[in-house]
Order: C-alpha cells, then sequence, then structure tokens
C-alpha cells in the first residue's frame, strides 16, 4: 500500500459521517508505518477501543470503514479464524467487527460484519513463509497466494459495506 496522508484518510470513509472521521485517533505509529508491508490500514481507535478503522486502496480510490466490536471483546474464548487473513497459527483475539452499511441502508441501521484480528494485524500473518508445505515447495509462492487471497476477501468485505 503506497503512504497516505491524514487528510485522505479522514475523507475516504464510506460509512461514517464527516464528523465522526474528523473525531478519529490515527495509530500511534501512524508517521513511521511500513507501508510496503501493508495490504490495508486497519487500527483500533485509542480513544474508543471498541471502534476501530479499515483502509484499503481499490482501484486507485481509497475507501475507508468504521468498525465496531462487541463490548468486552470477545465474550467467551475460543478459537476463531480470522476471516481476511485466515491465518491458522495466530495467537490472536478475532473479533466479530461489525460495520454499518454505507448510505441510506447504514442509516436505516442496516450493518454487516465478519471476524478480523482484533489488532488487525492481517497484512503481518500472511507474510509469514510457512515452516513446513509439502504441496507448494516454494515459501514466496505460499506467501503471494496467502497476500492475494487478504486483499480478495478485504475487497469483498468493503463491497458487502458499499452494497
Amino acid at each position: 500500500m503506497e503512504q497516505i496522508s491524514e487528510k485522505q484518510i479522514r475523507s475516504c470513509f464510506v460509512n461514517a459521517s464527516r464528523s465522526e472521521a474528523a473525531k478519529l485517533t490515527l495509530p500511534a505509529n501512524f508517521p513511521t508505518l511500513d507501508w510496503e508491508s501493508l495490504d490495508f490500514l486497519g487500527w483500533r481507535d485509542a480513544k474508543m477501543p471498541m471502534r476501530g478503522y479499515l483502509i484499503i486502496r481499490i482501484e486507485q480510490r481509497l475507501v475507508g470503514i468504521m468498525l465496531r466490536a462487541p463490548e468486552g471483546g470477545s465474550g467467551k474464548k475460543r478459537r476463531v479464524l480470522c476471516e481476511l487473513c485466515r491465518d491458522v497459527y495466530s495467537e490472536e483475539d478475532v473479533y466479530l467487527w461489525v460495520s454499518k452499511r454505507a448510505g441510506q441502508s447504514g442509516r436505516d441501521g442496516n450493518s454487516v460484519g465478519t471476524l478480523i484480528c482484533a489488532e488487525f494485524l492481517c497484512s503481518a500473518n500472511v507474510r509469514k513463509e510457512p515452516t513446513v508445505n509439502e504441496i507448494e515447495p516454494d515459501p514466496q509462492a505460499v506467501v503471494e497466494r496467502q497476500i492475494k487471497g487478504l486483499r480478495e476477501r478485504t475487497e469483498r468485505f468493503l463491497a458487502r459495506v458499499q452494497s
């Protein structure tokens, strides 16, 4: 993902009001983000931890969504798979992040949700080389396939928010 500015971030949300976008808290590490290792920018709001944001570039256009997680975390602890990165080895918590739909549908209270890593570490998860893979002997090919899958699943989720 190429570097984006604070102004671009605040103006790209499809399901947040201008005032909501203006109030969001950028990630603390925003000035030092490694943009080359990000397939999307996702973070939890430091001031409102149950609120998250996800931004991806689709066809040269930034698309951002505001998300919310359940109060108190994911509730009962159980192992679930993040729908975006699908990392079976991750020990990170996974939340059901919910996003109101864009436009009138969202203003009417309609929302969609999916399971996403609680701290949005999906880009790092898909870049881990497999330790053993008998089907694909080239670890880099596995990583590239995982990155492609992450982008496709993230774009599909954002399309659901926008529909």
